[in-house]
Formats: structure tokens, sequence, C-alpha cells
């Protein structure tokens, strides 16, 4: 069977996580891109459809993840399709749950000799005064977020300690492990990987927000994407650089995309994603785009890194 030929695709979306509605956006965008590369589309829905896809696992050629957050970017789905023998884009399960776990993947980062923002994992458990010390000892201001959440759902950035445990209360409504770091001021960058080489680096640059928060992902208008991003020679080189060493850091696949802070002459690795977000806003297709791939492009490759990896 060719890999251009027209395929029977399970495209994957919704779920259970806080980031169900961004995932079903995603996906339209992605359907109609499959249909107009020719290919058969079975929309299925994880919350409620994963019965379905086992009974029919047999005629489908791949599935297309456009999964956020637990419960479908943690590798919990990926082990499903892999005991079904159905192949799919990016991430395997231990690459998915590494990424997803943002206490356990900086402890990767800083393996690899990627700077990392100062700070702990802790857990809901932890007593309140042990906390406050700590976040003390690092200077205000902090930023508060959940281990195990995406698209900056939860996070918090403290700038005085009346204000600390407000943020923790946000937190454990989310996830009982929790990150406190140092707030780095900058400019945000992100560097997606495709096919194991870096895209040219974004910058993102928010218009009414402190940080890249969800209201700003997810809103057009809300934040400027620059593409290339406007940084020297050096500077862009040593991103990209970070961006693979990261991928590679996780036992990631097919492709990622890392967000990190430049702060003068530093660049400090926050997190990875492991299927970046598909929405007209979204910055992987954008860095794709600038590096010559349309969305129809950029689609089918990943198919057919998917379909390499059976």
């Amino acid at each position: 069977m060719s890999l251009k030929g027209p395929l029977r695709i399970a495209l994957l979306a919704g779920g259970t996580s806080s980031e169900r509605e961004v995932s079903l956006k995603g996906a339209k965008g992605v359907k109609e891109a499959l249909e107009r590369l020719g290919h058969q589309v079975v929309f299925l829905d994880p919350a409620k459809d994963l019965v379905e896809l086992a009974k029919k696992a047999k005629d489908f050629d791949c599935a297309f993840l456009v999964m956020h957050g637990p419960g479908g970017e943690d590798g919990i789905l990926q082990g499903f399709l892999d005991s079904l023998g159905i192949p799919y884009q990016g991430a395997g399960v231990l690459g998915s749950a590494l990424a997803m776990h943002k206490g356990i993947s900086k402890e990767l980062y800083k393996l690899a000799g990627l700077p990392v923002p100062e700070g702990k994992l802790f857990e809901k458990e932890t007593p309140f005064e042990e906390v406050k010390i700590f976040a003390k000892k690092l200077g205000y201001p902090v930023v508060v977020k959940p281990a195990t959440q995406g698209s900056s759902i939860g996070l918090s950035i403290v700038k005085e300690e009346k204000n600390l445990k407000e943020a923790l209360e946000k937190v454990w409504e989310l996830d009982r492990e929790f990150l406190i770091e140092k707030y780095l001021k900058g400019r945000e960058i992100t560097v997606g990987i495709l096919d194991e080489k870096p895209l040219p680096v974004v910058e993102i640059i928010p218009e009414d927000s402190e940080f890249f928060d969800y209201r700003t992902k997810y809103t057009p208008g809300l934040a400027k994407e620059i593409c290339p991003a406007n940084l020297s020679p050096p500077l862009t080189e040593k991103a990209q650089n970070y961006g693979l060493r990261a991928h590679k850091a996780l036992k990631l696949r097919h492709y990622s995309r890392t967000d990190m802070i430049l702060v003068g002459e530093e660049i400090y690795v926050l997190e990875t994603n492991t299927i970046p977000g598909m929405t007209e806003t979204s910055l992987l297709p954008l860095a794709a785009k600038v590096a010559g791939y349309s969305f129809e492009a950029l689609i089918q490759k990943l198919i057919e890194l998917a379909l390499g990896s059976k």
C-alpha cells in the first residue's frame, strides 16, 4: 500500500481532560485536511468510543491523535493503540508519560544539560509551611503549576506570599503534585521538531497578559506570533539545539514542541508538548509553514511518520 494512497484513518479527539474543547477545535481542521488529501476519516472520541475503536481496529491503517492533557497525551491512549496494533503519530507510551509529568521531564532536561528555572516538585500532602518556606527562599514572584496539565491550565504567577494558598488550592483541583518555580521574566519562544529536525523558532508576544495563558493561546488576536523569531543566529541555533535535545531527552519521536524563555542571552527550557496544537492559532503549524510545509503537507508527513513506525 502506498503511503500517498487513500488511507482509512481513525481521528481521535475530545477525551475527558480540561483541554477537550481545544482538542475538538483542532480536530475539525485536521479532518478537513485529511479529507482534502483523499483519506477516509472516521472521527472517534475516546470519552465514549474506545469500544468501537477496539472492535474496528483492523479496519484502520492508522490513527491520528489530536488529544491534549491527561488521558490523551500521557501514554494511556498510546498504550491502548499499541495493544490494538494501530500505528499513530507522535510519542509512544514512555515518551508521552515522561513529557506529561513536568517534574520528571524537568529532571531529564537537567540530565541532558539543559538550563531550567530553579524550582521543586511538591505533593498536596506537603505541609503548607514547608511550601511557604521554599517559595520565600526562592524569592517572589514564583510560578505555581500542576505537574500533569497542559496549555498553562492551573498555572499562577504568585507575586506575594499572601496569594500562595489561593494558587495552591487552584492547583489541587487538578493535580495532587505541583511545581513551584522561580518566575523568569523574558521573551517567550518555542521550537518545534519535525522528523527529528528543528523547525524555525517562534516568538510569542502576549498582548494583554503576563504570560501565554490558556485564553491567550486559543483566542485569535490575543498574542502576536513571530516566525522566524527575531533572534541572532547564535541564539536561534541554541534554541533549536535545546528543542532537539529536549525531544531526545524525553524519548520522543516524529514531532514535538518545546516552550522556552529567553532571559538576556540565556535560554531556559520550560516544557515539551508531545501532541502540539492544531488550531488556526497553533504554533507548530505556523513554524512548519515557514519551513515550507502547507497544513496538508504537515498532516501527510505525520501520517507517513506514523506508518513508518509500524
